[in-house]
């Protein structure tokens, strides 16, 4: 089974100067088609507007850099206008359609991972833009724009062909958007930073788990999601998703070196990453974190909205549960080397501090 599980950087899809669109490409990483998972990135400059549009697939936003404005509505239901900073995840489920607006002199950028099993192209987000220059009233004679809006032809080919942006567009600066309000963030937006810990050790790194508990619009999206932060020189333990979801690992900051292990005992990837990077590991294949001395974070996806996973070290480790004779046969060795092997890592953890 040959695999590449390289990491890749994105590639501008368009863009101009009130920002800029980018997309992981299904060809140059395969898995994303695979294992039908969309990967893309969102940068608004000062004044940068999102026109509106919605997808052909589920996804979950992280905010990387920044501070805006999202416009979001679900089906048959209001517009929240929800304010949104670093670190922030949002859940956007099928059928909904957003904006994004920045108003601050630092870029905003918004990272996008989805499931695309019921894209019009595995692997890749697809939208649909209800205004600019490739909006769908575009498509629509006046005639029938006309009667759906009961507006008269002149009215019509003023609306439709007036914004003349593609997706992104620099709005001026005395317009004024809606503003957000506080209650619209409840439910809609999880900050990841500021949450509460689910795995905290001392030297070791911390993580935040986003499910349907904390933010209970996954389960619509139907994917999980966790903020990793990683110490200098620590270790992330190797583990597995044992209910057979899909890894997407984005890495935030910093960097570090990974290696995943698959079929037949197999050493798939073996690489450094930095942030920028996106790569995916596959379903059971089990992967392992060091970071360098300055550490490392990254978001990740899962593709089921409350992943379990099975770590390979630690006192809650598989091992510690096998009986000694079972080990003792298993690796083919005498029970002082099984008890050597037992009594390391006691500690209830998933993170190691670097060698003393």
């Amino acid at each position: 089974m040959d695999l590449d599980l390289s990491p890749q950087l994105p590639k501008k899809l368009y863009g101009g100067n009130g920002g800029s669109y980018y997309a992981w490409s299904s060809s140059e990483l395969p898995m994303l088609r695979q294992g039908n998972i969309g990967a893309a990135k969102l940068a608004l400059e000062k004044n940068g507007f999102a026109l509106p549009r919605y997808s052909d697939s589920s996804k979950v936003a992280y905010v990387l850099q920044g501070n805006g404005v999202a416009g979001i509505v679900l089906p048959e239901k209001e517009e929240k206008v929800v304010a949104i900073k670093k670190g922030d995840a949002l859940a956007l489920p099928f059928g909904v359609v957003t904006w994004w607006y920045n108003k601050e002199d630092t870029e905003l950028v918004v990272l996008f991972l989805g499931d695309t099993s019921k894209a019009h192209k595995p692997g890749e987000f697809t939208d649909f833009f209800l205004t600019g220059s490739n909006g769908i009233f575009t498509g629509f004679s006046t005639e029938f724009v006309g009667r759906a809006w009961d507006l008269e032809e002149k009215d019509v080919k003023n609306l439709v062909v007036k914004q003349s942006g593609n997706g992104i567009v620099k709005l001026d600066g005395s317009v004024r958007l809606p503003e957000p309000k506080s209650d619209h963030r409840n439910g809609m937006a999880l900050n990841c930073e500021e949450a509460p810990l689910d795995v905290d050790i001392k030297g070791g790194g911390r993580v935040v788990v986003l499910n349907t508990k904390n933010l209970p619009l996954v389960g619509e999206v139907g994917l999980g999601a966790d903020l990793v932060r990683l110490d200098g020189s620590a270790m992330c333990s190797p583990g597995f998703s044992c209910d057979s979801a899909l890894q997407v690992t984005y890495i935030v900051r910093g960097s570090g070196r990974v290696q995943v292990v698959g079929l037949d005992g197999k050493r798939v990837l073996e690489t450094t990453v930095k942030a920028g990077n996106l790569f995916i590991v596959p379903r059971f294949f089990v992967v392992s974190k060091i970071a360098d001395p300055d550490g490392m974070e990254w978001f990740s996806i899962i593709t089921t909205p409350d992943p379990v996973f099975t770590h390979l070290a630690g006192s809650s480790s598989v091992w510690k549960a096998l009986s000694p004779t079972v080990l003792q046969a298993a690796f083919n060795v005498d029970s002082g080397v099984e008890q050597l092997f037992r009594s390391k890592r006691t500690a209830d953890a998933i993170f190691f501090p670097p060698p003393k």
